[in-house]
């Protein structure tokens, strides 16, 4: 998105379309010699069997500034799952581990923490990709830890490049970086940031005006993409929560464990494209709803652990300010599509504000019910210090392709 807009806490690295990746990759190697990158894949095996899958196993193969690629394999029951990953990323050679989360020994390892009051035992894309920071510790020389998604339909190797890049130059000295893009077809999509979030914090920066937790959200341009590069000292030491507030954990983890001057965001790519969740108005377990429910309750908890106290009148006020905004929004949305000759639903867009309000208030009640809620998972700072060989111990458990 070429602008030169920069918001006030967080630097914006923008994509004006004159970064070339033959360039950027000749950056990447040189610093790659000091600043050794371990790339994080966290993959369902039904995504791994998707095509997405094999488009990036092909790109990756180039991208030889990548020192270690770690695939944490998920939802895969069955040891030939294991073996047709191994399989599908032998191309990628001995740099290359896979850790089948589900398999006997890691599910060994998971109970022995689990034994020791380490909460590891729910399983999802936090619970993998933690298990992967762990892995790719055991190797001292790692500085960069990169994460991105498996399901992107339009990858390609300059998304990883503007990545890696802010992280690892000697010119630079960014801690974490965050992703941004615009996500469209024929049609606007991010509906929990463009429907939820977005308006969400507005609408919070008017009722906690002095929450600089709350501006540093608002600064973010897409605050729930799952891509983000962070440095060995973040990795080891911000905890990870394992339900869908990850993106919005992993932020508040940032916040609390680095100086706001060392992070960044960059746009990768013009369009971004990956599979879409269903809305699911009618079931707030699943869906769209149960992850803005899980996002909502995430902000409540943070923003308690810094000391703002909310009451019930505090959501019923979140509520009926969110309407407001939301509904500004959807008027700014309109009139973006059409100039850009995009389908846009008004009714749809209408009813999605109507039921994210709806989570506001249910996700305060969880709150209220339990302040604390799920436990995330603790930093690799604590396991470490109980169990000091344990990070070796799982990058022994990987599997390798050679």
């Amino acid at each position: 998105m070429p602008d030169f807009y920069q918001h006030d806490l967080v630097t914006t690295i923008h994509d004006l379309q004159t970064g070339r990746l033959d360039r950027l990759e000749v950056m990447l190697r040189d610093a790659s010699l000091q600043n050794r990158i371990g790339l994080v894949l966290p993959v369902t095996a039904a995504d791994m069997r998707a095509e997405p899958f094999d488009r990036i196993v092909s790109e990756l193969v180039d991208a030889d500034y990548v020192d270690t690629i770690v695939v944490t394999l998920g939802v895969a029951p069955d040891q030939a799952d294991l073996d047709e990953t191994l399989q599908k990323v032998s191309a990628l050679g001995s740099r290359v581990r896979v850790l089948w989360t589900d398999g006997p020994e890691v599910q060994s390892m998971y109970d022995e923490l689990i034994e020791s009051g380490i909460a590891v035992n729910t399983p999802g894309k936090g619970r993998s990709v933690w298990t992967a920071f762990g892995c790719l510790l055991a190797d001292p020389e790692i500085d960069t830890f990169v994460l991105h998604d498996c399901d992107i339909v339009d990858y390609d190797r300059l998304l990883l490049a503007r990545l890696c890049l802010p992280m690892t130059h000697p010119a630079l000295d960014f801690e974490f970086c965050k992703a941004y893009y615009a996500r469209a077809t024929d049609r606007m999509h991010g509906r929990v940031v463009r429907l939820l979030v977005t308006p969400l914090l507005r609408a919070m920066m008017q009722i906690f005006p002095d929450s600089e937790f709350i501006r540093f959200l608002a600064c973010f341009r897409y605050p729930l993409s799952g891509e983000f590069s962070l440095t060995r000292n973040l990795a080891r030491s911000n905890r990870i929560p394992c339900d869908w507030g990850l993106e919005v954990g992993t932020l508040a983890e940032v916040y609390r464990n680095t100086s706001l001057k060392r992070v960044c965001q960059a746009d990768l790519c013009r369009l971004y494209e990956h599979k879409h969740q269903a809305l699911s108005i009618e079931d707030r377990n699943s869906g769209l709803m149960r992850m803005a429910i899980d996002i909502l309750t995430t902000v409540y908890r943070t923003l308690a652990s810094q000391g703002v106290v909310m009451s019930g009148s505090t959501f019923i006020t979140l509520r009926s300010s969110y309407l407001r905004v939301a509904q500004n929004c959807i008027r700014q949305y309109g009139a973006d599509a059409l100039v850009n000759d995009l389908h846009f639903d008004r009714h749809q867009e209408e009813s999605a504000i109507d039921a994210f309000a709806g989570c506001i208030t249910e996700a305060a009640e969880l709150f209220r019910a339990d302040p604390n809620g799920k436990e995330a998972i603790p930093n690799w700072t604590r396991v470490r210090a109980a169990f000091p060989g344990f990070t070796n111990r799982l990058r022994d458990a990987s599997n390798t392709a050679g």
